[in-house]
């Protein structure tokens, strides 16, 4: 195998309040992994350490077998870009004002265009918007133009902080479509979901956080039967 993200004994705090207790997880190149958990798990605690907006209290975070640098930026320079929970767009700026953002550090403006247009490939809808306000985009429009930001930095990994959340099934659906054409172009996932049913579908490996340790992993398809996930995240009695 190839392991493109490594997390080795992760563990991050808010203030004396400790956040992650030790985290171990591998992504490599080419999956989709997912971590599932319910609200106040660490999920995006997990996300925000990785991209340094965290600091790392304890543990390291490799990047294809390299430390990485402790300063977001140039974190994503390296090749990892974070859609944040609740998109967290530029709401007062257009459609196409947003894309330039997620590339706002390169300066390759034919490939910068080039990537734009695949966007719009996997999103028709953000070229009928774009010059619109993000802020007035529906949801999903605007979790498609989040997605659409991180990609312009042109990743090698693409990290989803709950990205269903707010949104109508069959909008959900469509996501998780796209979410899986993305890794299949050569994008490696990570994603954290409380939509665990869906998210496993998708994804080729799980891990299931509790409280900020990790307590289960296994290839996905597995863990959609294992009998405490299905109580605990599946909604089964």
């Amino acid at each position: 195998m190839n392991t493109c993200l490594e997390i080795r004994g992760l563990q991050a705090c808010y203030g004396n309040i400790r956040a992650l207790h030790g985290v171990d997880l591998t992504v490599e190149k080419g999956e989709i992994v997912c971590v599932v958990g319910v609200n106040g798990a660490g999920k995006s605690t997990l996300m925000w350490t990785i991209t340094g907006v965290v600091p790392i209290a304890e543990g390291s975070v490799l990047l294809h077998d390299t430390p990485l640098p402790t300063r977001p930026h140039e974190i994503v320079q390296l090749g990892i870009s974070l859609v944040p929970e609740r998109r967290r767009l530029f709401t007062a700026l257009t459609v196409k004002e947003n894309l330039i953002m997620g590339s706002i550090r390169r300066n390759d403006k034919d490939g910068i265009a080039s990537d734009m247009e695949r966007c719009f490939q996997l999103y028709p809808v953000l070229k009928e918007r774009l010059s619109q306000r993000s802020g007035t985009l529906s949801g999903g429009e605007q979790q498609m133009l989040a997605i659409s930001r991180a990609l312009m930095s042109r990743p090698s990994v693409l990290l989803l902080d709950e990205p269903s959340l707010g949104l109508a099934p069959l909008v959900t659906e469509a996501l998780f479509d796209t979410i899986m054409q993305i890794r299949n172009e050569g994008v490696t996932v990570l994603m954290v979901e409380q939509n665990a049913l869906q998210a496993l579908e998708i994804s080729d490996r799980g891990y299931v956080l509790q409280a900020g340790s990790i307590v289960k992993s296994a290839p996905s398809a597995e863990l959609i039967k294992t009998p405490f996930v299905r109580k605990a995240y599946l909604g089964e009695e």
